[in-house]
């Protein structure tokens, strides 16, 4: 089976990694961009990165804010004509609530640019399902409830949610297309006895993939690693069992639960995937990636309220290296393995490339 989860994609796009270093005049084209297109959401899950305190991510967002409609089929005419590969809506709050959503991917559909979303999946449904079915390119439903009564204690929705998101995710699945459904299950101390009694309920939808990962309760690698040690030995014991008897052909099963620490130290000083993967938040603030959106601070690379995405994107270069991973990111990252890999593939000696 061709793996969805590489960390290696990017090196498919060499003239990209070329022209990233700070001395390289060019700018090109992000390859992905995540839009977030609102920051309302219909659920309160008690970890969500951009409304619990104990961690950076949303320290600057503002509820209300969503994109209008005209700067968002303006954004979407610049992607298309940057040649941009793929776009992915995500949170702030939850894409399938924004009210111009519908008139967003049905423009996508006529494009050559790939389109996805993460969703809490109350809202995959009707002609917006319809389109994401048919042109879309992955769905992934994020959960952590295993029940009616534990979704509800964890999101504070109505009792039948569950249930609700269950169901729409067969009949996404029924509507056939080519779009992947997946779900990300994240991870804590309260559900991880129910590892496997989920992936054999979300199999069952018919959906593709589980993915399983870390809840992130703080900033510092070590106060996460802490959390989780008490239960780590038996989660992975669970996911093993997952892995064993439930993944196939049709069903992927990846394996994203594990300590954390690696994802927060850096030792370098320029981020190479704020050119490849930056953020536009529902603020038109432009960040650095989803681990820093909504903080002003050291996460805000620029913004596009007074001018074009395509007009910011290629104008000074030096907006790319103001944030130093080593002294602004000591938070989670998710680039941080890949970053790692770009500035060592950029650092090699070419006098000496041929000694492979």
């Amino acid at each position: 089976m061709a793996s969805k989860y590489s960390k290696f994609k990017v090196f498919h796009f060499q003239e990209k990694l070329d022209s990233l270093p700070k001395d390289v005049e060019e700018i090109s084209s992000p390859i992905h961009i995540r839009i977030k297109p609102t920051n309302v959401c219909n659920h309160s899950c008690w970890y969500c990165s951009y409304r619990f305190d104990e961690v950076q991510l949303g320290q600057d967002m503002v509820v209300r804010d969503f994109i209008p409609k005209d700067r968002m089929m303006e954004i979407l005419d610049d992607c298309i004509e940057m040649d941009v590969k793929s776009i992915t809506f995500s949170g702030g709050g939850e894409p399938f609530v924004y009210k111009y959503f519908l008139d967003t991917v049905k423009k996508l559909s006529k494009s050559n640019i790939k389109f996805a979303s993460l969703t809490n999946g109350s809202k995959l449904k009707g002609e917006v399902a319809e389109i994401f079915s048919k042109y879309g390119e992955w769905i992934r439903v994020s959960m952590d409830g295993w029940d009616d009564l534990s979704y509800k204690k964890y999101r504070k929705t109505k009792k039948t949610e569950f249930t609700n998101i269950l169901n729409n995710m067969k009949e996404f699945k029924s509507l056939g297309g080519k779009c992947a459904l997946g779900v990300s299950f994240i991870i804590d101390n309260k559900n991880f006895n129910h590892i496997y009694e989920m992936a054999k309920k979300i199999k069952a939808t018919g959906a593709d993939s589980i993915k399983m990962s870390p809840c992130i309760v703080s900033n510092l690698g070590k106060e996460n690693n802490e959390y989780h040690a008490p239960i780590y030995d038996e989660v992975k014991k669970q996911i093993k069992k997952v892995k064993t008897e439930l993944e196939d052909e049709s069903f992927e099963v990846y394996d994203t639960y594990h300590l954390l620490e690696e994802k927060f130290e850096k030792d370098y000083d320029w981020c190479p995937y704020i050119q490849i993967l930056p953020i536009i938040g529902a603020d038109l603030n432009i960040y650095s990636c989803q681990d820093k959106a909504y903080n002003l601070d050291n996460g805000l690379v620029g913004n596009i309220k007074e001018k074009s995405f395509k007009e910011f994107w290629f104008n000074d270069k030096e907006k790319f290296f103001k944030i130093n991973p080593k002294c602004d990111c000591s938070h989670h990252c998710i680039a941080n393995e890949k970053n790692k890999m770009i500035l060592d593939y950029l650092n090699v000696d070419l006098d000496h490339l041929g000694f492979v």
